[in-house]
């Protein structure tokens, strides 16, 4: 799948687009576009420019999650994930990041940020009914088969 894509500001144009680290990745790793580096203390959400914008097909959404690295060693999750980037969507991608962690992080020109994920997905339409089909598990939730 071809997935159109423009850099914003041609100040970034050595920044690598999204890409895939190995052949079975799912998810293309995407890059900080800041000149200045940007911290992020203890507590506090922020967004990263990418200096990206997409056009996705109908039927095609691009989720941002966060890097397991990142999220792992220094508590930098990318909220809202996965977040969607809805097809008609044409404005910049920026990442919302936010520090779990307990020291300040800092982010560097080109560092990798979050993960974008390209998903098809189906459009639904409520069939509003007065009783639902009867299923084994029944209304049992958070928890109930165990842990």
């Amino acid at each position: 799948m071809k997935v159109r894509i423009i850099r914003l500001d041609n100040r970034f144009a050595d920044l690598p687009l999204p890409a895939y680290s190995t052949h079975g990745s799912a998810g293309m790793d995407v890059y900080a576009a800041t000149d200045d580096p940007i911290i992020i203390n203890p507590g506090e959400v922020i967004m990263v420019p990418t200096s990206l914008t997409i056009a996705l097909d109908d039927g095609i959404e691009c989720q941002v999650r966060s890097r397991s690295g990142l999220a792992a060693k220094s508590g930098i999750f990318a909220l809202n994930a996965p977040g969607t980037i809805d097809s008609d969507y044409r404005g910049e991608i920026k990442i919302i990041l936010a520090n779990f962690g307990k020291n300040p992080f800092i982010i560097k020109r080109g560092d990798r940020i979050a993960q974008l994920v390209i998903a098809k997905y189906e459009k639904a339409e409520w069939d509003l009914v007065n009783v639902l089909p009867a299923s084994t598990r029944g209304e049992g939730g958070f928890g109930s088969t165990g842990l």
